[in-house]
């Protein structure tokens, strides 16, 4: 196990180092997937979030749906998606369009998130079920992971996607509680746990994820004490990944860790008996989902 060393501001990089290069989007399939999303009038965190996986993974035809509009009704200091005031507008067409996408995709396995909607009443939890369903009607045994807000701490929210059954539940933590107040504005940390913790409670029988950025400033002890939470909070699926700035618009990166220390927070967090971690620079909360899933299935996590 490599030993986890904190590195001094004397150590900082300005500049992305080697491991942190990715080639442009290019090639017929992610051109073709770029054109199906636009003609189905869809969104997608990979392109909003400007993820630097996007060449990678659509070129191998995957992408995380991003449902309930493109405008989130949050600030978060870390984010690129583009915010305002949707006004409690719904397209209830969405899910069809998603479901249809997915079957010209080809799709075993679907990963679905949305922007925060805080000027709903269930903050979306509804449209998130109606996905569900028109997936797994149009794609009869297709896997759905469903990435979601926070629903301001709604357990009736949480009921209504659960209900639903969703494959995998993701919400990410995203940092540690002390940079709340710069990259999370209106999220709280302990409600975020608890709603980790609440959908256990509801279905034990789904698999929780999360996930956090490293980068922002946090200390490697912060971010152990947050993965001591997660699996505290019975989280089986925890996503660590290096925080890349999207614009000068986002908060800056403090730091860059090295590969070595993300290996060594992928064996702290198996040490405190999370099922897996996936642990590297370029590490995503989607990425490479379905085969965290697979693992799931064949018993090397076991819910």
């Amino acid at each position: 196990m490599h030993e986890l060393v904190q590195i001094g501001a004397s150590s900082r990089r300005t500049r992305r180092p080697a491991w942190l290069k990715v080639r442009l989007p290019a090639g017929d399939n992610y051109f073709a997937l770029k054109r199906l999303m636009r003609g189905q009038a869809l969104h997608t965190v990979c392109e909003s979030a400007r993820c630097p996986n996007i060449g990678e993974c659509w070129t191998h035809r995957t992408a995380t749906f991003m449902i309930l509009g493109e405008l989130c009704t949050r600030r978060c200091g870390f984010c690129a998606v583009p915010k305002g005031r949707p006004g409690g507008k719904v397209d209830w067409g969405e899910p069809e369009r998603v479901a249809e996408a997915a079957v010209r995709m080809g799709l075993k396995y679907a990963v679905v998130t949305s922007v925060d909607r805080d000027d709903l009443k269930d903050g979306g939890a509804a449209i998130f079920a109606q996905t569900i369903e028109a997936l797994r009607r149009r794609i009869p045994g297709c896997k759905v992971e469903l990435l979601i807000p926070d629903f301001r701490g709604s357990d009736e929210a949480v009921e209504v996607v659960l209900r639903a059954r969703p494959d995998v539940l993701n919400h990410n933590v995203e940092t540690v509680p002390r940079l709340y107040s710069a990259a999370r504005r209106g999220a709280q940390y302990e409600r975020s746990l608890r709603l980790l913790r609440r959908s256990r409670e509801i279905a034990p029988a789904v698999p929780t994820k999360s996930g956090l950025m490293v980068g922002l400033g946090e200390t490697l002890e912060e971010v152990c004490a947050v993965l001591r939470d997660l699996a505290a909070a019975g989280v089986y699926i925890v996503t660590i990944g290096q925080y890349l700035r999207p614009s000068r618009e986002q908060l800056p990166v403090a730091r860059f860790y090295t590969p070595d220390e993300f290996a060594a927070l992928k064996q702290e967090g198996l040490r405190l008996g999370i099922r897996h971690v996936e642990s590297g620079p370029l590490v995503r909360s989607s990425y490479h989902a379905d085969e965290q899933t697979t693992s799931l299935e064949n018993g090397l996590i076991r819910p």
